[in-house]
């Protein structure tokens, strides 16, 4: 039963995010991986796994985040989002904090003391104690919640348009916007956010695409293809995509998985056909 009311729940939050911007795509990039290899001007890159993590089946990953040994996951879906902090080697839970049936979880991040978890139609925010788990505040933000991360300075929110915010987390107003752009067009379905070495990089809603983003004026400065990643590409489709990024500072390497994934694929990028890096290192 618990499987089934899961599956109706994904079910009826992807028509809705469907309709919610289905009308104004056409004045993005529509990305496939034809056009993304078959341009010269920014570079594509490979991956190659380095391991595998166990990952939880029920979960519907909307946010990752990694620190020493422990990931922080944000789980999506009205009844079922949470956010969970694991083991990664083991994928042994070590504390669930439910959230209220009305909220979605979205993006989180960890900076300083706290953990910042967004939700998704809400237009609200919830900080935690790093430690406990304990919510301590809300705030609220202007628009949809999606991906989330930081550089330090500033929260950095996507909305799941082509707008990533800049959001001081002293007093959650916005500080700054960039639209993320390929050449001349822009491009939308911004998720999922890691900050990594002054870049952003950027899960690209329904797609296997990683976009590394300069934060700077939004320019996409390379894509990170994950096509072959996928374990089951028959089954794990639309809504259960590519989505988490996470950044293992120790190891230079991307953590990534999908909506449901049954692993966690701990990676690292492989040289495009220009031989450039996008500088994780």
């Amino acid at each position: 039963m618990k499987k089934i009311l899961l599956l109706a729940s994904i079910a009826f939050f992807f028509v809705s995010v469907f309709v919610a911007i289905d009308g104004s795509k056409n004045c993005y990039l529509q990305i496939s991986r034809r056009k993304i290899l078959s341009q010269k001007k920014i570079p594509v890159y490979g991956f190659k796994v380095i391991k595998s993590y166990p990952h939880d089946t029920n979960s519907y990953t909307e946010g990752l985040v990694y620190e020493n040994g422990i990931l922080y996951e944000s789980v999506g879906l009205y009844g079922h989002s949470k956010l969970i902090k694991s083991n990664l080697v083991s994928g042994q839970k070590i504390q669930v904090v439910k959230l209220a049936n009305k909220y979605f979880g979205e993006g989180v991040t960890v900076f300083n003391k706290h953990i910042y978890q967004l939700t998704y139609q809400s237009k609200t925010g919830i900080v935690y104690d790093k430690h406990t788990l304990k919510a301590v505040k809300k705030f609220k933000y202007n628009s949809q919640g999606w991906g989330l991360t930081h550089n330090g300075k500033y929260l950095i929110v996507s909305n799941g348009s082509s707008a990533i915010q800049f959001i001081d987390p002293n007093n959650f107003k916005v500080a700054k916007v960039i639209f993320v752009k390929a050449g001349h067009r822009p491009v939308g379905s911004i998720n999922e956010l890691e900050y990594i070495n002054h870049k952003i990089f950027a899960n690209i809603w329904k797609t296997n695409f990683i976009a590394i983003i300069s934060p700077k004026n939004g320019k996409v400065i390379g894509w990170l293809d994950l096509t072959r990643l996928n374990p089951n590409p028959r089954k794990l489709k639309t809504p259960y995509v590519l989505n988490g990024i996470a950044w293992d500072a120790k190891n230079h390497s991307l953590l990534v998985t999908g909506k449901c994934w049954p692993k966690i694929y701990e990676i690292r990028s492989l040289p495009s056909k220009t031989n450039r890096f996008p500088h994780m290192t």
